[in-house]
């Protein structure tokens, strides 16, 4: 019988905590089930496999992230909705490192919510290059460049990569400052 109250959801959840505090290349099956105090064959009653649950648990990130972006977006245009969403997305990283990594996924195109989720969180994204002119195809390269740029930040920051005595918060404020100038001058053609 599967323990009472253990649901693939609360897994799930559990696992994001755990990935959380012992970093997400260390979240294993056996890990979550001794957290949950199951044995580990009783874990599969409510996760396929380390697959599932990696699937799983990148839709999760990926809907937080997503919420987070979204929110942070209300009310703000052009600049202001630049720098609201990428600091958004750097804190979202900074408060769950284990769980970050996962929302890197491409979503599961047989799983509606996680795609709706992924479409979510690049259409904030969208919404913002609107703020500057820029959409159509050319939005994509811009989406992309966003993303490469803030994700890259990100994981060098997460990673220890800076090892410039410089502060890093004016070293992120300046890659905003660089974004808002690329999209200003985008190309729309």
């Amino acid at each position: 019988m599967p323990r009472a109250g253990l649901t693939p959801d609360t897994v799930v959840r559990e696992a994001a905590r755990l990935a959380d505090e012992v970093g997400h290349d260390r979240l294993t099956l056996a890990a979550l089930a001794t957290r949950l105090g199951v044995a580990l064959p009783s874990l599969y009653k409510h996760v396929r496999g380390a697959d599932a649950l990696a699937q799983r648990l990148s839709a999760l990130a990926t809907a937080e992230l997503a919420d987070e972006m979204t929110a942070a977006a209300a009310g703000h245009a052009g600049a202001d909705a630049l720098r609201a969403v990428a600091t958004a997305y750097r804190a979202y990283a900074r408060r769950h490192p284990g769980r970050y990594p996962a929302a890197q996924r491409v979503p599961d195109p047989a799983d509606p919510e996680h795609r709706a989720a992924g479409e979510r969180a690049v259409g904030v994204v969208y919404a913002v290059l609107r703020g500057y002119g820029v959409t159509g195809e050319p939005a994509v390269d811009a989406v992309r460049m966003f993303r490469s740029a803030v994700h890259g930040f990100v994981s060098l920051d997460a990673a220890g990569g800076f090892g410039l005595p410089q502060d890093v918060d004016r070293s992120f404020e300046r890659l905003l400052d660089g974004l808002d100038a690329a999209f200003r001058s985008w190309p729309t053609r």
